[in-house]
């Protein structure tokens, strides 16, 4: 699997005023319920600092906020995923919480103690330190090329039927295009809310369908194993060769190649439909064949739109742009 590089930088603790106003989805579930969605990491309370992405040479840590204090770890071996660990190399799972403003994490023999900025790991008489890394895709942003379609950039919505855009000029879920596409290739940057009471498929569920039938799967996996039911999976069909998911509130990105399923004279599929996909650069799916998947509006396989699902999750979208071949 080629590597693309990403963009580093350490973070700083986030400071949180005292009895800082939350910015959550209220028309689900009262605060602190399974659908509680934070929308601004501002208002997202301090377990949202701990959580995130911890980095040194030859290890890297993933830390899953789980609500009221309490955390889920992954320990990799060789880096994180898409940037040193592919999955050939061991994973360990850690548990813990934040006590007297102290996180602990442990499993596997391992132990992690996160403070500020910094976690460091232990296991037997050695340790190592990591420092808190935020990644950015390398094609967050990118412009759309000559020729290409502009589908919203966060002016308008007149490239979607029955779209919506927020206070904020971003595409809300549950719309698909106007027009149908044939072979293409799509950019489109996704950003899940922070939903730390929620689990599985409760936690920032959407869909990005090609065809409005073959759907690529977004979700908060953080984390997670890498189904074919979570981020970056074409659901049925495949799961993606390393979770590239980044924490909740993050950027990111899908650059698709998509070919649709060929036809004989007499109507029949003689080639299924292909594609290859980058999920914050990194190739997830290389020239997989595609079949139809549950949810979408159409079945038989022809060009179709590009169809974002709604699952009652505030989900939401910038920057999407298509060029056909």
């Amino acid at each position: 699997m080629r590597h693309m590089n990403f963009t580093w930088r350490t973070v700083l603790t986030l400071g949180l005023a005292a009895g800082a106003c939350f910015l959550v989805d209220n028309t689900a579930m009262a605060a602190d319920g399974p659908k509680t969605a934070y929308l601004d990491a501002a208002a997202a309370g301090p377990d949202f600092a701990i959580q995130g992405e911890y980095a040194a040479d030859g290890w890297g840590l993933q830390v899953i906020a789980d609500g009221d204090s309490k955390f889920r770890g992954v320990l990799y071996q060789g880096g994180l995923p898409g940037a040193g660990f592919e999955g050939k190399t061991d994973k360990f799972k850690l548990n813990g919480a934040t006590k007297d403003g102290k996180t602990s994490l442990a499993g596997s023999d391992y132990e992690v103690v996160i403070e500020g900025t910094k976690a460091v790991v232990r296991h037997s008489a050695k340790s190592v330190e990591l420092n808190k890394v935020q990644r950015t895709s390398p094609t967050l942003g990118q412009k759309p090329p000559a020729g290409a379609v502009v589908l919203f950039d966060g002016t308008n919505v007149d490239q979607w039927d029955k779209a919506s855009m927020t206070e904020d000029k971003l595409l809300n879920v549950g719309t698909r295009t106007k027009e149908k596409f044939e072979d293409y290739t799509l950019h489109i940057e996704f950003r899940s809310p922070y939903m730390p009471y929620a689990r599985g498929q409760a936690r920032g569920n959407s869909g990005l369908y090609l065809g409005d039938q073959y759907e690529t799967q977004i979700l908060d996996s953080f984390g997670l194993e890498g189904a074919d039911n979570e981020c970056g999976g074409i659901y049925i069909n495949s799961k993606p060769r390393v979770n590239m998911c980044l924490p909740p509130l993050s950027w990111q990105t899908y650059d698709v190649d998509f070919t649709c399923a060929k036809f004989d004279e007499a109507g029949n599929v003689k080639s299924p439909a292909k594609t290859t996909v980058r999920h914050n650069g990194v190739v997830i799916h290389e020239n997989l064949e595609l079949k139809p998947t549950p949810g979408g509006g159409q079945k038989d396989q022809k060009p179709g739109a590009i169809f974002l699902q709604n699952h009652g999750d505030k989900v939401h979208f910038q920057n999407i742009w298509i060029l056909k071949k």
